[in-house]
């Protein structure tokens, strides 16, 4: 357990850009060229670094390429700069509550072809997904509607989208919608692990220190909060997915934690109901982050969906 809390652990074999729907996207690969792709993709303003080294370590000493990348608008990848008038976060939320249209720079939708563009850059045909909060969003549009690049789905602490879902906590939203007071690296990382700690597993999740320590790393490699604030308009504006799912065919695999206060429990068991060929793990107690101690279990379920389905091909 002690190593999946390892920040470097070996480190990434290849580190590098290539250039995808326009764009320049950062990524790092763990394992071998000739193994089955498996690629993570990241949450809502959170650098490739938030899928732990020993983590994608691991994925690939069972036989998979491993491939995390930085997502638009986040990281070491392109950020969207543009002069057009976009609605506050603030404002597109209320908007959401309103059922009004939110002017955004960016649909979800161009993210998914962000994922379909590295994999052509890549030279990958087809790719085991994993997502996570966000990026299982970015996951299930890819799966629905670019069947043909995706072998199976793993969507973790993510939602379908669905009407009716109920809402995070007000604390959490109100808390999500705070700037640190300075752009002081330390200020930044102290507002950030407070954050975290509200939004995460109470008792299996990293303590305060672990999260300050960790997003002084995440900050000193880059932070761009405006961005943060382009992929939140993306997720509001974003239309329910639960349609969409029904016609996803490859086998999925939905994780989400009993405890999450982000995207409560009901996300995950309607994500896992819209979805045709899918195994549902409930996790008591888990928040809305990737608990260490949890992460080779993790490892387990990924690496059993991706490898049963390559022997089945």
């Amino acid at each position: 357990m002690a190593d999946y809390l390892a920040p470097a652990l070996d480190g990434a074999d290849i580190v590098d850009t290539v250039h995808a729907n326009g764009l320049e996207l950062a990524y790092e690969q763990f394992g071998h060229d000739d193994d089955p792709a498996l690629v993570l993709i990241m949450g809502l303003g959170t650098q490739l670094t938030g899928w732990p080294d020993a983590f994608c370590r691991a994925l690939a000493d069972t036989g998979l390429r491993v491939i995390r990348f930085d997502n638009r608008d986040i990281g070491l990848s392109t950020k969207i700069r543009d002069t057009r008038r976009y609605d506050s976060a603030r404002r597109a939320f209320f908007k959401s509550l309103l059922g009004r249209e939110i002017n955004a720079a960016y649909s979800l939708e161009d993210m998914a072809e962000d994922t379909v563009g590295l994999l052509d850059a890549l030279e990958i045909e087809r790719a085991h997904l994993v997502g996570a909060s966000m990026g299982g969003m970015i996951a299930q549009i890819v799966a629905a509607t670019r069947p043909e690049r995706v072998a199976t789905l793993t969507s973790i602490m993510s939602t379908s989208g669905a009407r009716k879902l109920p809402r995070g906590r007000l604390k959490v939203l109100m808390r999500l919608g705070k700037a640190p007071k300075s752009r002081d690296k330390d200020v930044i990382a102290a507002h950030l692990a407070k954050t975290m700690t509200l939004i995460s597993s109470p008792k299996m999740g990293r303590s305060f220190d672990d999260w300050e320590a960790e997003i002084r790393r995440t900050v000193e490699r880059s932070y761009y909060p405006a961005g943060t604030a382009r992929q939140t308009l993306a997720v509001l504006s974003a239309s329910p997915r639960d349609d969409l799912l029904g016609a996803v065919r490859c086998p999925a695999l939905v994780i989400h934690g009993s405890a999450d206060p982000l995207l409560p429990v009901k996300h995950g068991r309607a994500t896992a109901n819209a979805l045709p060929n899918v195994r549902y793990e409930e996790i008591p107690g888990m928040g809305h982050d990737l608990p260490p101690r949890l992460l080779p279990r993790f490892v387990d379920w990924i690496s059993d969906l991706v490898h049963e389905a390559e022997r089945a091909e």
